[in-house]
């Protein structure tokens, strides 16, 4: 997959645990839990790509990745032999594939070890840096993708819905504290019964955010502790899914009991703006363009963008992070729908996360997961993103 920046004629490498590294993952379509190494060498017919890693992976390598070759390090033992060291012995086995090939000069992407680098260097081959190797290939999203991602985000709703329900059917004991089954309902309750949920359905979950009150002004505060009535809590559920490895992403925000007329006027303002970035969206608008659409709806809105100042008021609220951002194998991927954001391709895939964030109340956010078209973009959500969930 050579970059259109660069010339097909030159020799790629890359390195690193496909079960961990996305890249190698997404370009192999294979998973193994240690340390691969995928070399593309120019043939006088383009080229051939061949995948190093321990014997006793080449046969389910052989099936599964999408390479030309698999070998292991010992198919290429340089004189004096391996390393006992697995990842120096694939760094000495990638650099002698490479001298027996006629290689001088190789293409590496932004993510290989400088061992690997050493080893070339010793043996007369230049390595140079590919910045943006598989950078645009990942961010352009193909039909099984999508698919994938539809799938993930569907279930992630369902464990969203679970979440909210919990919330808003609970009981209120006399101090606000939210009761469930007679016990306090807190953050952890409602993260242990969405992770239960997932795990059910093959998908593994991070540590789920279930922030409420005014800790939840900080957008990332995970959530720890009892939940009250009348204060907006955020849930962000951002599982993956175990067989595709495709990731959801959405959020809501819930408020059990009555709801604080200005945690009302902050949610309006951040479904204004979820619907001005989406309507923002298409093939070559860029993302900066879609967060100031987002930024111009806040403010219009009444509220202000960026971290509170150190003399700023408790009351100070405001939109203190980007829009969103790319998603697929990684929940956070490129690009940026930020400053400096760059302009969007068919088929990435998004999330669009507006909120409002305010030191004595807490936050409201709202996300939803979009596929950009040339036209616009096509929602993958269709589960409501009301406060009141009774």
């Amino acid at each position: 997959m050579p970059s259109s920046h660069t010339s097909p004629s030159l020799a790629r490498i890359a390195a690193g645990i496909p079960a961990v590294h996305s890249s190698l993952y997404w370009r192999l379509r294979f998973s193994v839990g240690d340390q691969v190494v995928l070399l593309e060498i120019p043939t006088p017919a383009g080229s051939e790509s061949v995948l190093i890693l321990r014997d006793i992976e080449m046969e389910r390598a052989r099936q599964h990745a999408r390479v030309d070759r698999v070998a292991c390090p010992a198919h290429f033992a340089p004189e004096g032999g391996l390393s006992g060291d697995r990842e120096t012995a694939n760094a000495q086995a990638a650099v002698e594939c490479l001298r027996r090939a006629g290689v001088t000069r190789a293409l590496g992407d932004r993510t290989l070890p400088l061992l690997f680098v050493d080893f070339a260097r010793q043996a007369g081959i230049a390595i140079e840096c590919e910045a943006e190797r598989w950078v645009a290939e990942r961010r352009q999203k193909s039909e099984e993708e999508i698919a994938h991602l539809r799938a993930a985000q569907r279930v992630t709703e369902g464990a969203m819905q679970l979440a909210c329900e919990m919330i808003g059917s609970a009981s209120a004991r006399a101090d606000g504290v939210l009761m469930q089954e007679g016990q306090p309902l807190t953050s952890e309750r409602v993260r242990a019964a969405v992770d239960h949920w997932l795990l059910d359905r093959q998908f593994h979950n991070p540590m789920a955010i279930v922030a409420g009150g005014p800790s939840a002004a900080d957008c990332h505060f995970y959530g720890f502790g009892e939940l009250r009535t009348g204060e907006p809590i955020i849930v962000d559920i951002f599982p993956n899914c175990r067989q595709t490895r495709y990731n959801g992403d959405c959020t809501r925000t819930v408020v059990h009991g009555d709801i604080p007329d200005e945690v009302k006027r902050m949610h309006a303002a951040v479904r204004a703006a979820k619907v001005a970035a989406e309507q923002t969206i298409r093939v070559g608008v860029t993302g900066e363009a879609v967060h100031r659409a987002t930024i111009q709806a806040m403010l219009e809105a009444g509220y202000g963008f960026g971290l509170p100042s150190a003399d700023a008021p408790l009351s100070y609220c405001a939109l203190t992070h980007g829009t969103g951002h790319g998603i697929g194998i990684d929940v956070h991927e490129s690009p940026l729908l930020d400053i400096k954001g760059p302009a969007l391709l068919l088929g990435e895939a998004l999330t669009v996360e507006p909120g409002l964030y305010r030191r004595d109340l807490g936050g409201v956010r709202l996300e939803d997961m979009v596929i950009v078209t040339e036209r616009g973009c096509d929602n993958l959500n269709t589960l409501g993103d009301e406060l009141s969930w009774k």
